[in-house]
């Protein structure tokens, strides 16, 4: 069934990723929170960037403050809702690349969320 224009899909957050992310910058909070609003609407939010390695469909904010980086990953993998599955304060000083031990958190969060989107909506 097609979703109205209006219509929101549910933003729904994967074991720590909602208290790692209110422990953000009042800033980053404010941007990320009016950028996963968009991706509930269906948009592409400006600092959305897709996070090799995962396949389609999971993406990365990402926001400076203060020198440090901040990043909440989200995927739109499931018609019905959007799973924020990681928010973390980058901690490596070399390099832009996700630290592989994010990268293998975010790869168990997604099968989490997979889980979850099953028995909540019945799909696979």
């Amino acid at each position: 069934m097609p979703k109205s224009k209006h219509q929101l899909r549910p933003l729904l957050w994967v074991r720590s990723a909602k208290r790692d992310f209110t422990a953000f910058p009042a800033g980053i909070k404010d941007g990320f929170g009016f950028e996963l609003f968009l991706v509930q609407s269906g948009l592409h939010p400006p600092s959305a960037r897709r996070l090799k390695g995962l396949g389609s469909g999971v993406l990365e904010l990402v926001g400076d403050e203060t020198g440090d980086t901040y990043r909440a990953v989200y995927t739109v993998r499931f018609p019905q809702a959007v799973y924020v599955l990681h928010a973390f304060k980058k901690k490596s000083r070399h390099g832009i690349a996700t630290p592989k031990n994010e990268i293998e958190m975010v790869r168990r969060r997604l099968r989490d969320a997979a889980e979850d989107y099953a028995r909540q909506f019945g799909e696979d």
